[in-house]
Formats: structure tokens, C-alpha cells, sequence
């Protein structure tokens, strides 16, 4: 796997890889447990506020390891398709269970997810715009 700046490859999937767990480690524990405690509505919406801050993170790592040039779409593709993929297995077990699937709510957080990612990407094109570099990288 080539993730040198000149690679031909337009993902660095190293930057994806790393931001993706940032993501699943920080947000899907907080997205299950604000599912949880859906019947409180107060830690229900702080659970999932703190799911959002997980995504950015992630998102945030993502565009800040990249080395394409393109933090923003590393941010959201990271971002997005960490959501798709917990959500795909969340979705599943409802299903398998006879559970009903709220796809507003599904579609909504997904929403929130991207806006995340995107602020995530502003976030890691101005660590690197300013020299701070992940550890391990020098500049060339």
C-alpha cells in the first residue's frame, strides 16, 4: 500500500484506517448507549452529542494523516463510512429482532455525521497548513 504523496491511488487508505477507528472507538460506543437510554431524553441527546465528537475526531484524524491534498473528502468519506457501517449492523440486529427501523432518525444522524466530518476536515487542513504533522511524518 502506497501512501506517498505522489501515489496514483486518489484515497490514502492509511488516513482512512486510522480515522475510521478513531471514529468506531469514540462514537459507536456512544451511539449504543444513547440507544440505550432512549427513554431519557436528556442523556439520550448528550450521549449523541457525544457520538458527533467521536465522527469529528475521527473525521478531524483522517484529514490530518492524509497525503493527497484532499483532507475534506478524506474527512467525510472516513466519517460516512464508518456511520454506514455501524449503522448497517445496528439496522440488522433491529431487524433480526422484529424491531422497527426509524429511517428518519437513521437519515438525520447520517446528516449530522457529514457535518461533522466536514468541520473534521477544516480541522485537519489547518493542523497540517501550520506544521503539525502526525508523529512519525516529516516533511518533505
Amino acid at each position: 500500500m502506497n501512501t506517498q504523496p505522489g501515489s496514483s491511488s486518489r484515497w490514502d487508505r492509511l488516513a482512512i484506517r486510522s480515522g475510521s477507528s478513531v471514529a468506531l472507538v469514540f462514537a459507536v460506543p456512544f451511539s449504543i448507549a444513547a440507544r440505550i437510554f432512549s427513554d431519557n431524553s436528556g442523556l439520550a441527546i448528550f450521549l449523541a452529542l457525544c457520538a458527533a465528537l467521536g465522527f469529528l475526531l475521527g473525521s478531524a484524524i483522517a484529514a490530518w494523516h492524509q497525503q493527497r491534498g484532499t483532507p475534506l473528502t478524506h474527512a467525510m468519506v472516513t466519517a460516512s463510512a464508518t456511520y454506514i457501517a455501524a449503522q448497517t449492523l445496528f439496522i440488522v440486529v433491529k431487524l433480526v429482532r422484529g424491531a422497527e427501523v426509524n429511517w428518519i432518525a437513521v437519515l438525520f444522524n447520517f446528516t449530522i455525521t457529514l457535518t461533522v466530518s466536514v468541520i473534521g476536515g477544516f480541522i485537519g487542513s489547518v493542523m497540517q497548513h501550520r506544521g503539525a504533522l502526525p508523529q512519525g511524518r516529516r516533511k518533505l
